[in-house]
């Protein structure tokens, strides 16, 4: 929604699957990285990514490439 105010966010880093290497800025829950987050694919699919660990600290968190939604 344009002109939303975003809660914290964390640095959502894809590290493998189509998006590998791309990141974006998530809004964290209950104080934690989403468990999983579904992006838009180039060609207009949808991919779901899951946390890579659940142990991650800093500003940003490492997300695995799941499937294609």
């Amino acid at each position: 929604m344009p002109g939303a105010e975003l809660g914290p966010t964390i640095t959502a880093m894809f590290k493998d699957g189509p998006l590998a290497g791309r990141s974006v800025e998530v809004e964290v829950l209950e104080g934690r990285p989403p468990k999983t987050l579904d992006a838009p694919a180039d060609d207009g699919s949808t991919l779901r990514y899951c946390l890579e660990s659940w142990v991650q600290s800093g500003r940003s968190a490492v997300y695995s490439f799941l499937y294609r939604v």
